[in-house]
């Protein structure tokens, strides 16, 4: 029966010992456990950093996007405005050709008026001169007296030409007055119509600029939103590979822990054994001594 006893307690000297190297064993894994945890940890807290990082840019081009409309908006209403002034200016233009065309022709008609009265009335004072020299020649024969119808004639023919230049100068005068002053709103009317020209040209300009711009920037955001999407996704498959092996390494370490108190209640249990059959040997040991010594 002692060697029996002794045989087990051999047994369960070489389970303990076995016990004790497993436990030294899982003490080593865990810190290793605990350093892989925290590692993939860092790279989920760097990852989600770099997505910050890329939503605050994205935002930023966003926000450039934005004030670009907003320019582009703004000189396209400009460019709207110049054009509708350019409008009433050439309708301006060419009404104030029509009327330097109407008031030429008006001069036209006037000119041949004044001509026409002057070549009646030259008409008229050839007649009268024939008139007045037969009737001079009849008051002579008649009445035998010495009338002075040379200076009658020169007086009436003079009141009927300074009638006519006065009329001519007076015509000439409103045409040339008219005539300036349609130069002067031809000359302004072309002048902002220049201007006019050139303030669509360089709003043209403008414009094509901030096509170019937006265009730009349009490409852009675009790239930085298909690196926003790769590194989301690839943040995504990484997040969901490391929580992945965040979650084995926790369930391999509450399974570690869980066989370390295993075996910490099996070796309790064995010590219990092991100091059991202890008293029972020395229980042994002493009863058989007695008997010898008998």
């Amino acid at each position: 029966q002692v060697r029996f006893l002794e045989q087990q307690n051999k047994v369960l000297e070489t389970k303990w010992g076995l016990l004790r190297d497993q436990k030294i064993v899982k003490n080593n894994l865990e810190p290793m456990f605990d350093a892989y945890i925290s590692n993939m940890r860092r790279q989920l807290e760097a990852l989600g950093g770099d997505r910050q990082q890329l939503s605050s840019e994205l935002k930023s081009m966003q926000d450039a996007v934005e004030d670009f409309k907003i320019r582009y908006e703004e000189e396209i209403n400009k460019r709207t405005s110049a054009e509708n002034d350019f409008v009433l200016l050439k309708k301006d233009a060419d009404a104030a050709y029509m009327n330097k065309v109407d008031l030429g022709t008006k001069v036209d008609a006037l000119t041949e008026e004044i001509n026409f009265l002057r070549t009646l009335y030259e008409a008229e004072l050839s007649q009268m001169q024939s008139q007045i020299s037969d009737t001079s020649v009849v008051l002579t024969m008649d009445n035998n007296r010495n009338l002075d119808l040379n200076s009658i004639i020169s007086e009436v023919k003079a009141q009927y030409e300074d009638i006519a230049n006065r009329s001519r100068a007076e015509a000439e005068s409103w045409y040339q007055s008219k005539y300036e002053e349609l130069q002067l709103t031809a000359g302004q009317h072309g002048e902002d119509l220049h201007n006019t020209k050139m303030e669509i040209s360089e709003m043209n300009r403008v414009v094509q600029r901030l096509h170019s711009e937006i265009d730009s920037v349009k490409k852009q955001c675009s790239s930085l939103q298909g690196a926003i999407a790769d590194a989301e996704q690839r943040g995504e498959v990484a997040t969901k590979d490391a929580r992945a092996k965040l979650a084995e390494l926790e369930d391999a370490l509450q399974k570690a822990k869980a066989d370390l108190a295993r075996q910490l209640r099996e070796y309790q249990e064995l010590m219990n054994v092991k100091l059991a059959l202890d008293i029972e040997i020395a229980t042994y040991r002493k009863l058989l001594e007695g008997e010898e010594s008998r």
